[in-house]
């Protein structure tokens, strides 16, 4: 049975099938279009399956021609290792952006937001009570 390989290419894998159909064939052995398209899809890995159910979905089993078979078997394979390529890039780079501004606080300024205002009065509040009681809390 026809299997591929971990590590194998589309192509790789095309040259052993084609090879060994080629032998086949050579035997007097005949093979329908469709049957090769399926054992072509069947010989692929799991991580193939997405694609798989795609192609054997689309109804074109019968029409589709083993060499366009595996040019869309390789497009995919282009198009996931160049995915494959992007994202361990930008797991390499490890930047952070960080966004500041500049504000200038202007006690006498109609800018102030409410919550500065806020923390500024809690602030002052805090120094007259530390002032008029010594530090200490009263029963």
């Amino acid at each position: 049975m026809f299997r591929m390989l971990k590590g194998e290419t589309i192509s790789d894998a095309q040259n052993t099938f084609t090879h060994t159909l080629n032998h086949l064939i050579g035997l007097g052995k005949v093979f329908r279009r469709e049957k090769l398209n399926i054992k072509i899809l069947k010989c692929l890995d799991r991580s193939w399956q997405p694609k798989v159910t795609a192609i054997s979905e689309s109804k074109h089993l019968i029409t589709l021609t083993t060499t366009s078979l595996f040019g869309k078997l390789r497009e995919h394979e282009l198009e996931m290792n160049r995915l494959n390529e992007r994202e361990s890039e930008e797991k390499h780079v490890k930047s952070i952006g960080l966004k500041t501004t500049s504000q200038r606080f202007d006690r006498d300024s109609s800018h102030c937001s409410e919550s500065e205002t806020l923390n500024l009065l809690t602030r002052k509040f805090g120094k007259y009570l530390k002032k008029s009681n010594g530090g200490k809390s009263q029963p």
